[in-house]
């Protein structure tokens, strides 16, 4: 096996909107990725993308690629806990962390799952990671809560990278 086609095979894909408060999530752990990058450099060929959640986009962004891990803002309809983050993965069960009704992007990501599974399109792996939010209203910035799960899950996802990239590289 090629190694270094390995390494590029890996997407990080933040979903949302940053003028949306905290429906930036997504692309706050992207820019978390990038800006590590510069002191603690990501395999090469780590590909770190932002997108609204339009499910033809994301779809194609994960297309041929080995592992896909995607950052997007959740709701919770029970137990809501603003910062705290879900790992899941596309055999679990996706519909507990859902897009509200003010859903800033339309198509809820576990339908976009469900999607690319019918349309043959899900990566090799795929590892989603629903943060709750406190507030998707209009505007910049996120809440204290979710901007301090931003760190934490910029580390996390650099082992998940970690794990996935042969260490003989």
């Amino acid at each position: 096996m090629d190694f270094t086609a390995a390494a590029r095979r890996i997407a990080v894909i933040g979903v949302g909107n940053a003028y949306r408060h905290d429906d930036g999530v997504g692309w706050a752990v992207v820019t978390g990725l990038a800006q590590r990058g510069k002191h603690h450099p990501l395999p090469r060929g780590v590909r770190l993308i932002c997108t609204d959640g339009d499910p033809a986009r994301l779809i194609s962004a994960w297309e041929d690629v080995h592992l896909a891990v995607v950052v997007d803002a959740a709701y919770a309809h029970q137990g809501r806990r603003p910062g705290r983050v879900h790992r899941l993965r596309p055999e679990g069960d996706l519909p507990g962390i859902s897009r509200g009704e003010t859903s800033s992007h339309g198509f809820a990501l576990s339908d976009t799952v469900c999607l690319a599974r019918t349309l043959d399109r899900l990566p090799g792996e795929l590892l989603l990671y629903a943060v709750e939010v406190a507030d998707i209203s209009l505007g910049t910035g996120l809440s204290p809560q979710v901007a301090a799960a931003v760190g934490p899950l910029v580390q996390q996802i650099e082992e998940d990278i970690v794990r996935h990239v042969p260490a003989d590289r």
